[in-house]
Order: structure tokens, then sequence, then C-alpha cells
């Protein structure tokens, strides 16, 4: 059985406010290694560093950073990380956020989910559990209109409707699925990539990449993002341990939404007080009330509807960790 804590991923996160090189150097303040000034391809003019075990940091420009001058403009590119990197990450997010960078309405932070070792079963699996609980998990982080229209689109029904029907379960079959049609060389910068999950990213590199994550407020959060990446790892566990899949989107209720949601968090398995604060990260934009389905009941006799006996009414304050 697969387990998340198993799984490997990358994250993308845009800043702004802040010179390429200081971020660079923020990073650097935790992982080790040297900054080095690579400079080509122009139109990243990157910064690169090898930290002290060897992985390669990159600190890139972004073109669709546009609020503030060109300068002021980056995306940190973390090299494959497991999940016990997930605490180094956060002290480097933080050192950066110290350094004086900080989000903005445009910045958007993207995780890519390691799928090199994934069968065409298991992406199907990905796509189904996604676009199942597509309605819940694009108000849970609060995916705005913009985004949707633009960086994010929800997933494509008609690629919903090829794995349907599909019968076929080799690797090679899934850029037909993607695409409609077999593209023979698929690019990193295809419009098609341009959606809450991509699987342009796994026909060209491995990985599936979430593009739905955008810090609520300026400020860079740690804690969030750790629970971000717990979110991408654990259905990837989930789709490669389950036969099969339903993708079948459900009804969307802004009453039940937040008991819905967390609901779906348990059925992933991010079950008991470990996975507390993540549940809370993940629960802090939705409506409703996490343990009861139809809103609180009065009288003494009123209970919460349990599923799977696990938090209550995941109420902590959302801390940095």
């Amino acid at each position: 059985m697969a387990d998340l804590k198993e799984q490997r991923f990358g994250v993308e996160v845009e800043v702004v406010g802040q010179k390429r090189k200081v971020v660079a150097e923020a990073v650097q303040s935790v992982v080790g290694g040297t900054v080095k000034y690579i400079g080509h391809p122009s139109c990243y003019d990157p910064f690169e560093l090898v930290d002290d075990k060897g992985r390669t940091w990159r600190v890139v420009a972004d073109s669709s950073l546009t609020d503030v001058p060109a300068e002021l403009r980056a995306e940190l590119v973390s090299p494959i990380l497991g999940y016990d990197d997930i605490p180094e990450l956060q002290e480097v997010v933080r050192a950066v956020r110290r350094a004086g960078a900080r989000s903005c309405p445009r910045a958007g932070v993207h995780i890519h989910l390691d799928c090199s070792g994934f069968e065409c079963k298991s992406l199907i699996n990905l796509a189904k559990l996604y676009n199942k609980q597509e309605p819940l998990i694009l108000k849970a982080f609060g995916v705005s209109e913009e985004r949707m229209n633009r960086y994010a689109k929800p997933m494509d029904q008609a690629f919903i409707a090829r794995i349907e029907k599909c019968r076929r379960r080799d690797a090679s079959e899934m850029n037909r699925l993607w695409y409609g049609y077999h593209k023979t060389s698929p690019q990193r910068y295809d419009p098609e990539r341009y959606h809450s999950i991509n699987f342009t990213s796994y026909l060209v590199r491995g990985s599936v990449e979430f593009r739905l994550f955008q810090f609520p407020t300026q400020k860079l959060h740690a804690g969030m993002l750790r629970a971000w990446i717990v979110f991408v790892l654990a259905p990837g566990a989930r789709a490669l341990n389950c036969r099969c899949s339903s993708s079948r989107k459900r009804e969307f209720s802004e009453e039940s939404a937040r008991f819905d949601f967390r609901v779906f968090l348990l059925h992933l398995g991010l079950i008991g007080d470990e996975w507390k604060v993540v549940r809370s990260h993940l629960l802090s934009m939705m409506p409703g009330d996490a343990a009861w389905k139809h809103g609180r009941k009065n009288g003494k006799d009123a209970k919460p509807v349990s599923v799977l006996n696990a938090g209550k009414g995941e109420t902590e304050p959302c801390a940095d960790r």
C-alpha cells in the first residue's frame, strides 16, 4: 500500500517585492551551498544554488507578476523533495518572508506530484478523484473567477468523458486522453497546462501539477504551504491504492461545504491528531460547520454527525506550522 509520506513533490512559489539574488540568498541561509548567477536563458534570468545535500534550487524571473517592476519579481523553484523535507522547506519560506518577499494577487503556488512511477490506471484514478470533488476543492482554496478563467481552469469535462470511455491502460494512452489526439511532442508551455490540475506536466516531465494555490493574504505562510503539499500527496497515494474511482461530480452545498470537505479529507487518510493542523488550514476558507452537515442543532440531545470519529470542530488557530 502506498503511503502519502512516500510520495515525492516539488514546489514553485511566486513572490514579489524583493530582488531574485536576495531571495536566493535567503534560501541559502537555510539549505547551505553557494548562490550562482546563471543569467541564461535571459527570459528567466536565473540564480541557482546547489545545497549541502547536492540538490539544485532555482530563483527565476516570472513575467506574469506584472504588479511590480521586473527586478522585483521572483519564482522559487525547489528540487524534488520528500515528505521529510517539508520542515526545511517551511524554514526556506520563512527566510524568504523575512528577506522582504511577499505574495500578491497574481502570485500563485504550484505543487508538482511526482508521478513518474504511476501507471495509466493510477493517473486516471487521480483525475477522477479530483473531478468528483472539484467544486469543494476550488471553494476550499479560494480560487478566484479570474484564476479559473486564466491560470487554473476547472477540469476539462471532455477529458473526463474520454477517460470514461477508455479501455486501454498503458501509459502512452494519457497523451491522447489529455489532448484529445496523440500529440507527438508535448511542450511544457502548451496552453492545456492552464488547468487547476495539469497533466501536460506529466507528459513532459513526469509530474502532475496542481495550480490551485494562492496565499489569501500577501504574507507567505509556511504552515499553509505544508497543508497544501499534504493535500496533494494524499490523493496521489489514494490513486495508487484504489482499484477504481468515480468521476461523477458531487453536488455542492454552501450549508454543508465545510463538513463535506472535512469528510473528504478524512477519507484521504488525513485522520487523527497528526493531521489536525493540516485539516484546520485546509478548512479555514470553507463555510458551514465541520461537525454538523446541516448546521448546528439546538437542544441537549443534539449530537454532531460523526465521520470516522476524528477531529471535532477543527477550530484551533491556523499557526505558521
